[in-house]
C-alpha cells in the first residue's frame, strides 16, 4: 500500500504543476468514483446517499458525499488543504529584452525560498483566456518541457555569495527564456496562442490574459540510501490533497464527508475561492438543511485542517522547541498555537490523537519556539468562517517552500489510514 500511495502522489505532482492543474486532477479523479459535477450558477437536484463536486475559479474544490445516516444525528466530517504554493507567476506584460536574451518579469507569490529557483530547469503552466469567434474561452495549458532557467551568477562575480545577499525579486528572477537576434520582438502572448493551439487544437483570435506559473521539471521521487524519503515541489500542499482525496475516495457511504481544498493559502485565504471566502459555507447550506438545522449539524461536525508541518531538521534543530520536534516517518503532527495561528483545542486534539492510537498510526506534536514566529493555515480562518470545531494537523516536511521539498516516505500512508478512519467514525465529540 505504502509504494502504490507514494507512486500516486509522484503522478499526482506531476499532473498538477498549478492550482488549476490540481483542481482539475482532483475532479477527474472524483468523477471516475462516480461523483457528479455541480454547477453553482444552475439550480442543484440532490439525492440522499448521493455524491458531488464543485469548482470554483478553476483551482478550488468541495467533494461531498451524502451519507446514508442523517448529517443532523451524525454530523459531518470534514477535511481541509490547499491547492497553491509559493512560486513565481509571470507578469501580465513580461516581456524583457536584455544583452541580447528574452526573459520574462514575474512576481513572487507566497512566502516562496528563493534561492533553490536558481539553475533550474523550469517550464510553464496555468489558466490562458482567450477570444474565438465572438466568443470568451480558458484553457489550461502546460509547455512539459524545459523552456526557461534562472541562471545563478558565478561566484567569482560573487564572492559573497555564500555568505548570504539579498535577492532582488525584480532584477535577479527574470528567468530567461531564449536568444534574441537583431530586431526581433518577442511576442509572449503570440508563444501562448502557439501553445493553445498544440494542446487544443483550437485557433485563438487573441489572448485576451493569463495565470501562468513556473514549476520545476524535475519529477518527484522516493529517494534515500533505504528509500526513506520523497522530494518534489509542491508537497505543500498537495500532499494533503492526496491523502484527503484517496480517504474519501475509501470512506464508509454511512457518513456525511466533505474534501475542501482551497486556493490562496499562501497570501492569505482572502479570496472567492480561498478559506476566508464564502466557497464551502455557501456549497455546503446549498446541500445541507436549512436554518436551525444547518447551525445544528455544524455543532456536531469536526474538520481536520490538513497543512505540512516543520520537522526538525538534524542541521537546524535549535529552530525547534525542544520538546516539540516532529520526525519524519514518525506520523501526523498535531499543530497547537495558543494564538489561535493554529484552531486547534484539546478537546479536538485528544479526539485525532484518540483516532491514530486505535488505527496503530504514531502521532506527534508541533508547537513553535515561543521567541519565534508562527506561520497558519486554513484551520482557524474556516473555523472562523464556518463555526466548525477544527484540529491542524500535516506531515513533517523539511525544506518547506522550497521548489522541492522533502517528505517522509512511511508518512503518507500514516496520514491516509488516519483520514479514511475520521471519514468513517460513527462519533465525533
Amino acid at each position: 500500500m505504502r509504494d502504490t500511495l507514494n507512486q500516486g502522489l509522484i503522478d499526482f505532482l506531476e499532473a498538477s504543476p498549478t492550482p488549476f492543474h490540481a483542481t482539475a486532477s482532483i475532479a477527474q479523479r472524483l468523477q471516475a468514483a462516480g461523483y457528479k459535477p455541480l454547477d453553482e450558477r444552475e439550480s442543484w437536484h440532490i439525492q440522499a446517499g448521493g455524491r458531488y463536486y464543485v469548482t470554483r475559479n478553476d483551482s478550488a474544490i468541495v467533494a461531498v458525499q451524502l451519507g446514508a445516516q442523517p448529517a443532523l444525528e451524525r454530523g459531518i466530517r470534514l477535511v481541509g488543504a490547499h491547492t497553491d504554493s509559493p512560486c513565481l507567476r509571470v507578469k501580465p506584460h513580461p516581456e524583457l529584452q536584455r544583452q541580447g536574451f528574452w526573459q520574462l518579469g514575474v512576481e513572487v507569490y507566497g512566502g516562496a525560498l528563493l534561492a533553490p529557483w536558481f539553475d533550474r530547469d523550469l517550464s510553464l503552466a496555468g489558466r490562458v483566456t482567450f477570444s474565438r469567434d465572438g466568443r470568451i474561452e480558458s484553457r489550461l495549458i502546460d509547455f512539459r518541457q524545459p523552456i526557461a532557467v534562472i541562471p545563478n551568477l558565478a561566484i567569482h562575480l560573487n564572492r559573497e555569495a555564500n555568505q548570504g545577499w539579498a535577492i532582488n525579486a525584480q532584477n535577479e528572477l527574470p528567468p530567461i527564456l531564449a536568444q534574441v537576434a537583431g530586431a526581433q520582438t518577442p511576442d509572449f502572448r503570440a508563444l501562448l496562442a502557439e501553445q493553445l493551439n498544440k494542446e487544443h487544437d483550437l485557433v485563438a483570435d487573441a489572448v485576451l490574459d493569463y495565470e501562468l506559473s513556473f514549476y520545476d521539471t524535475q519529477q518527484a521521487a522516493v529517494i534515500g540510501l533505504n528509500q526513506d524519503f520523497i522530494a518534489g515541489a509542491r508537497l505543500d500542499n498537495l500532499l494533503s490533497c492526496y491523502a484527503g482525496l484517496e480517504a474519501l475516495l475509501a470512506t464508509d457511504p454511512a457518513q456525511t464527508c466533505v474534501l475542501v481544498c482551497n486556493d490562496h493559502e499562501e497570501v492569505g485565504s482572502t479570496s472567492m475561492c480561498g478559506a476566508d471566502g464564502p466557497f464551502l459555507e455557501q456549497v455546503l447550506r446549498r446541500l445541507l438543511p436549512e436554518g436551525d438545522d444547518f447551525v445544528r449539524i455544524i455543532n456536531r461536525s469536526l474538520l481536520i485542517s490538513a497543512d505540512n508541518a516543520h520537522a526538525v531538521h538534524p542541521n537546524y534543530a535549535d529552530r525547534h522547541d525542544g520538546n516539540h520536534g516532529p520526525k519524519l516517518n514518525a506520523g501526523p503532527v498535531i499543530k497547537v498555537n495558543s494564538n489561535q495561528r493554529y484552531a486547534t483545542n484539546s478537546e479536538t486534539a485528544g479526539f485525532f490523537r484518540h483516532l491514530c492510537v486505535t488505527e496503530e498510526v504514531p502521532v506527534q506534536s508541533f508547537v513553535t519556539r515561543s521567541d519565534m514566529g508562527c506561520g497558519s493555515t486554513i484551520g482557524p480562518i474556516t473555523a472562523s468562517q464556518l463555526g466548525v470545531r477544527t484540529v491542524d494537523i500535516g506531515l513533517p516536511t523539511f525544506a518547506m517552500h522550497s521548489i522541492r521539498e522533502l517528505a517522509g516516505s512511511h508518512d503518507l500512508a500514516h496520514l491516509v489510514k488516519v483520514l479514511t478512519a475520521f471519514y468513517g467514525s460513527a462519533e465525533l465529540p
